[in-house]
């Protein structure tokens, strides 16, 4: 008997880099981009401290796995293939999409700023000029 949780259908678009993931009430397109930063595997979730993956944009769905009846192993083009999302993680993710999208772009600009300020040019200052 399949679960109400479980999806009807997975389907990898290979041109466009988007999982379809089929649910009896509706359908998500999740870009493998997305995917891949919301990676539930350790390396991104980490143990207690949560990385931020960068430079993920060109990044495809090579294979997706079966993990029981509960879940699926992605398989990434940069070798990613630790994370096994659940199928109500996938459910989560694309309710959550816009929302989690938005959150993600600002960390990333956050990040950007950051590094900018810390590469920025050194402002030589006379010491004599201040007497």
């Amino acid at each position: 008997m399949r679960s109400t949780l479980s999806p009807k259908a997975l389907k990898i678009h290979r041109k466009s880099a988007v999982l379809e993931v089929v649910f009896a009430d509706g359908s998500f397109h999740l870009p493998a981009e997305y995917l891949r930063v919301f990676s539930p595997s350790a390396e991104v979730k980490g143990h207690g401290r949560e990385t931020l993956p960068l430079n993920k944009q060109h990044v495809s769905i090579e294979a997706a796995q079966a993990q029981g009846n509960y879940a699926v192993k992605l398989v990434f083009s940069d070798g990613h293939d630790s994370g096994i999302y659940s199928w109500s993680y996938l459910r989560e993710l694309g309710e959550n999409r816009q929302k989690n999208w938005s959150s993600y772009l600002q960390k990333v600009a956050t990040v950007q700023q950051q590094s900018a300020q810390e590469t920025s040019a050194v402002k030589w200052v006379d010491p004599k000029a201040d007497t």
